[in-house]
């Protein structure tokens, strides 16, 4: 695991600035910073449904982002069904090293689908 380990050490001070980020901003109990070298996994998760991970195991190392597209699609037509509200598990190997710049575009993925999700709209009666 000392490819991992080596990541881990650029990967954790990423992560934890993100977590300090979202702290008010997520569920109750989030967000959940995996640090389990030894299990092969270092990673962030913002809520259930929105994370990134670096792991490692006897294939490889992979960086993994894992996200749930929201349930409305605008763009679904009788052609091209959109299965929305399904999670997306984006698995991609590593060739090579990961830099420091391809750490933070992990990080910047998983903040762009969180952001983005649909909120709750309040209608109140004025």
């Amino acid at each position: 695991m000392s490819n991992l380990a080596e990541i881990r050490n650029r990967f954790i001070p990423i992560l934890k600035v993100t977590a300090n980020q979202y702290a008010g901003r997520v569920p109750a109990g989030y967000p959940n910073l995996v640090d389990d070298v030894d299990g092969g996994t270092v990673g962030l998760e913002l809520d259930p449904s929105y994370a990134v991970y670096v792991t490692q195991d006897a294939d490889g190392v992979f960086a993994e982002v894992y996200k749930r597209d929201p349930r409305i699609d605008a763009r679904a037509t009788a052609g091209r069904q959109k299965y929305a509200g399904a999670p997306v598990s984006d698995r991609r190997p590593v060739q090579g090293e990961l830099t420091d710049q391809d750490l933070r575009n992990l990080v910047g993925e998983l903040k762009v689908a969180f952001n983005t999700q649909p909120g709750i709209i309040y209608i109140t009666e004025d």
